[in-house]
Order: structure tokens, then sequence, then C-alpha cells
């Protein structure tokens, strides 16, 4: 008798984001269910999330570590450091470009809103702030506020002076082996809960933030969507057949887990674990990965760029400005600049969005017109992050297997 084949974890994942839509709908009308699903049902979706939160620093420090460990080579890192920050800051270029596009495509259909009393209270957006608070004065505090740059620029240091010492640094080699299997056994034990956090999360999202909160701004955000489908199926797609050797379909339904979980999450950073189980399956080497995937959680921001561009048009509309293409080239270098020193956590696009407006003008309140949104436009741009983070895996571990066989071969 053949025995039943068992549900996968993504099959797992997309029902319970399907019944936490059917819940949030159900529930969405009734001011006492939303209410049982924010205070009874929600928190278990932030406990995964923390849980994720949680096994993330040791992920991206001890993995990146393992991965400079695993080159055994100086130049290696350097080889394919340079690919994954020039593949990121070309696919961020274009994504803003899309996003701009877009929406001038379609601004004449955005809504005319009341931008009186407008308020929004923006955080420091000064780019060379950013700059500087990637290095880190302390080390311990890194970890303990989770400042992912700072955590990789620490890993990145570490790495290297491991890699430097050579033979005399072999215990710390082996030490640090065995920690990242040790952590990553945790990390897939908490993967493994995912189906339920996907749940709360989706009911809890869903119930409060439903037709109500996105009828008004529908338009603004279909654009986005458009755009961020635009790049998911053009840019992506092309990348990972051209220069990954892997077909869009089999690439697309590879990360259709860390998609489901990203969408829920809206967290790059939170995603990453996810993220990086689906690269290893579709074929990415695990030390370019290791490597590869916690950068790209933190400087990667493809969706935050269209993100910011979109709705830097949108908030022009809503104030009666035109934007010049001299300010729309603006936004481009901006936006392109800002999404790397933006966090991969939820709504962290805001702050960067900030500094993009003051660069060309507009007005920061304006970010108040899309605050109750945001959420709505995070779960779609966080989607398309943590996409393009594994599209650049794959596509440097085939740029890397065929520099080794040309090397191999020149012997």
């Amino acid at each position: 008798m053949q025995e039943k084949k068992k549900l996968g974890l993504a099959a797992w994942i997309f029902i319970a984001m399907l019944v936490g839509i059917v819940v949030g709908v159900a529930a969405s009308g009734s001011e006492g269910a939303v209410t049982i699903i924010s205070t009874y049902i929600k928190p278990f979706g932030t406990i995964f999330v923390n849980l994720l939160k949680a096994v993330v620093v040791p992920v991206v420090l001890i993995s990146i570590i393992c991965g400079m460990i695993s080159m055994e080579d100086v130049k290696k890192v350097g080889s394919v450091g340079w690919k994954t920050i020039a593949y990121y800051l070309c696919t961020t270029a274009v994504a803003i470009v899309i996003g701009l596009v877009a929406a001038n495509l379609f601004k004449g259909f955005f809504p005319v809103l009341e931008t009186a009393d407008v308020t929004y209270e923006a955080k420091s957006a000064n780019f060379m702030d950013t700059i500087v608070n990637i290095f880190p004065s302390n080390m311990w505090s890194s970890f303990f506020n989770a400042n992912m740059l700072q955590v990789i620029v620490i890993a990145l240091a570490l790495g290297a002076g491991i890699l430097v010492t050579g033979e005399k640094a072999q215990p710390v080699v082996d030490f640090f082996n065995s920690l990242n299997d040790v952590v990553m056994n945790v990390m897939m034990g908490v993967i493994k809960l995912t189906p339920i956090g996907v749940f709360c999360l989706m009911a809890d999202t869903v119930a409060v933030n439903g037709p109500k909160i996105i009828s008004s701004l529908a338009i603004v955000l279909a654009v986005a969507y458009l755009a961020y489908l635009i790049h998911l199926l053009g840019v992506y797609s092309f990348t990972v057949k051209t220069m990954g050797n892997l077909s869009p379909g089999a690439f697309l339904k590879g990360m259709a887990p860390a998609m489901i979980m990203a969408f829920t999450s809206t967290s790059s950073v939170a995603t990453l674990p996810v993220t990086m189980d689906c690269s290893k399956n579709l074929g990415a080497d695990e030390e370019v990965s290791s490597f590869v995937l916690p950068l790209g959680a933190t400087i990667n921001m493809d969706g935050t760029a269209i993100y910011m561009g979109v709705t830097s048009i949108f908030i022009a509309c809503c104030y009666g400005v035109d934007l010049t293409l001299a300010q729309m080239a603006t936004i481009i270098i901006t936006a392109t600049l800002a999404s790397i020193g933006t966090a991969g956590v939820s709504g962290a696009g805001m702050i960067m969005l900030a500094m993009v407006l003051e660069s060309v003008g507009l007005p920061v309140a304006g970010i108040g017109l899309i605050v109750g949104v945001d959420k709505i436009f995070d779960m779609g741009r966080t989607t398309l992050n943590i996409v393009g983070d594994a599209s650049c895996a794959i596509i440097v571990s085939n740029w890397e297997k065929k520099a080794a066989a040309k090397k191999a071969a020149a012997k």
C-alpha cells in the first residue's frame, strides 16, 4: 500500500495564509471579533516573529563568519563581495526607475487628498549619519540593539581576521563551525512554527487593516504592486535565467515559503532563515549564500526603492507639485543609496522615505498621507526584497562555479 505523501512546509504556510485571510475577513465587520483577534491571536504571531528576530543576530554573525572561513581565501571573499554589491546596486537602481515610470503613468488617477493637518514625525534621515552608524563603537551594543549593518561589519572583520591568522586560528574555526551547526538547528526549529505565525499575523492584518484601510488609497497601492510584479517577473526572472542558469518558474516555486513568510512578517531580517533554506534547496552554494543573504537582508532593498519612487510621486501629486526630470534623477540616486541603509525590519522604509522627500524639496509631512497603509506597502516590498537576495545568491554561486571550473581547466 502506497504511503500518503505528507504536505510540505510551503503547503502548510500557504494553507495558513488562506485560513488567516478568511478569518480576518470574517472578523473585519465586527469590532468585538477584531478585538479578540488582536488580543488573543496576534500575540502568538508576535511571539513567532520575536523568536525569528532572536536567532537573526547569531545567524547573521556566525553564517557570514563561517561563509568567509569556508572560502579559505580573502581574495575569494573580495570576489564574492564586489559581485554581490554590484548586483544589488544595479537591481535597486532599475527598481526605482520602474517605480517612477509606473507612478508617472498612473499619476492622473491618484486620488486628490486633503493635505491640511497632515503630520509625520520623521526620525533622523541624514545620509551621513547612516554611513557613520554602520561602524560600531561597541560590539555588544550592536548585538543588543540588533543593528544589522554593524553586526555585518563585525562579522566581516572577525572573518577576515580568522583568514589572515591562518593555522593558528584553527581552534576558533572549529568553534564557529560547531556553533553554526547549533544555531542552524535552533533556526530550523523556529521555522517549523511558520504556519502558526503566518496564520496569526495574516488574520490580524486583514481584520484590522483590511478593505477599510486600503479603499481610499487603493490606486497608489495597485501602482506599487504593479511595479513590484514587473520587477519580480521581469528583472529577477531575466537575471536568474541568464546569469543563474535557473528557470524562473522553478525559482519562484522554490522561493514560495520565504515569499509567504516575508509577506506576512514584513521583515527581511525575520525571514532570513527561511530565505537561506529556500536558496540552499534551489542550488545556491552554502558558503556563498551564508555571506550574500545576510548582507542582502540589510542592504538590498529593491522593494523599498520602488516604494520610495511611487510614494514620492504620489505625495508630490497630493501637494500639487510636478517633479522635473532632474528631481526624478535625484530621487533615483538618493533612493538607491537610502535603500542600502534601510534596516531589514518592518516599517523602516518610511524613515528613508523622509530622506528622499527632503532631497527634492517635498514636505516630509506628506508621509502622513500613506502611513495608514504603509503595512500593505510593506508586505509587497519585503517580499520583493527577499526574492532579490535569493536571486543574487543563486547568480553569484553560478558565477563562482564557472570561475572555479575555468581555473581548474587552465591547470
